[in-house]
C-alpha cells in the first residue's frame, strides 16, 4: 500500500512538473508573440512616418495651383486648387497623394445640385445607415474667399449644420462638386470653395444623372477610382549643388 502510494506521489509530481513545463511554454510563446507584434508595429509606424515625411516634402515643392485628377468610374475630371485657401489645399493634397481617396464612393448625389464624396465609411457596405458621418478626427477652419464663387464644377468642402457647427468648419475629407450653379449660388460665403473643375464638367453630369434613393446615394455605386496629382505638375527636384 505504501508502495502504491509513492506511485501516485510520483505521479502527480511528473503532471505538476509537466503542466508547469507546458505553462511555461505558453507564457513563453506569448511573450515571443508580444514581441513580434512590437517588432511589427515599430516598422509600420517608421513605414508610415517615413511616408508622411516624404509625402510633406512633396507637398513644400507643388505650384501654387496644382490639378489633380479624380478618376471615376464614370470618368475623369482634373480639379485645380485655389492657392488663396491654403488650409484646404494642403490638406486635401495630403489625403489625395496618401491615397486615402482611393476606392471611396459618391454617396450623395443630387441632380440639379451637386456631387457629393470623400467618406472613408463608404468603403464598407455594411455602414450604409452611416454614410455621411465619416471623415479624418478633425475639422479645417472655414476659408471663404469672394472671389471663390459655387460656379459649374467648383470644388467645395462639406461640412455639419450650423447648429452643431457655429463656426461653419470644413469636413476633414468630404468634398462636393457643383453641378448647379443657380441651385448652389445660396451657399457662398457659407461652405468654403477651395478649387475648380477645369475638365470633366460632362463626368459631373454624367454622375448627377444617375438613379439614387431618397437619401441620394446611387443604385449603382459611383467610386472614385484614385485621386492622383497630374503628372504635369509633378515637381521637378532641385538640381544637386
Amino acid at each position: 500500500m505504501r508502495i502504491f502510494r509513492i506511485i501516485l506521489f510520483a505521479a502527480a509530481a511528473v503532471a505538476l512538473a509537466a503542466c508547469g513545463n507546458n505553462a511555461a511554454q505558453k507564457a513563453q510563446k506569448a511573450a515571443e508573440a508580444a514581441a513580434l507584434k512590437a517588432a511589427q508595429d515599430s516598422i509600420a509606424a517608421a513605414e508610415l512616418a517615413a511616408k508622411a515625411q516624404i509625402i510633406s516634402e512633396k507637398i513644400k515643392m507643388l505650384a501654387e495651383e496644382p490639378v489633380f485628377v479624380i478618376e471615376t468610374s464614370l470618368g475623369t475630371i482634373k480639379v485645380k486648387l485655389y492657392k488663396k485657401t491654403p488650409l484646404h489645399r494642403a490638406n486635401f493634397e495630403k489625403l489625395a497623394l496618401e491615397g486615402y481617396y482611393d476606392g471611396l464612393l459618391f454617396h450623395r448625389v443630387i441632380n440639379g445640385f451637386m456631387i457629393q464624396g470623400g467618406d472613408p465609411l463608404t468603403k464598407d457596405p455594411s455602414k450604409v445607415g452611416q454614410y455621411g458621418t465619416g471623415g479624418p478626427s478633425y475639422t479645417i477652419p472655414a476659408e471663404f474667399i469672394p472671389e471663390y464663387k459655387h460656379k459649374k464644377g467648383a470644388l467645395a468642402a462639406a461640412r455639419r449644420g450650423d447648429a452643431a457647427n457655429p463656426m461653419k468648419e470644413s469636413s476633414g475629407s468630404q468634398f462636393y462638386l457643383v453641378q448647379s450653379p443657380e441651385a448652389c449660388a445660396a451657399l457662398d460665403g457659407d461652405y468654403t470653395v477651395y478649387g475648380q473643375t477645369i475638365e470633366g464638367l460632362d463626368v459631373i453630369d454624367k454622375i448627377a444623372a444617375v438613379p439614387t434613393n431618397p437619401r441620394g446615394l446611387p443604385n449603382n455605386p459611383v467610386k472614385i477610382i484614385s485621386v492622383k496629382l497630374d503628372p504635369a505638375f509633378e515637381p521637378v527636384p532641385a538640381p544637386a549643388e
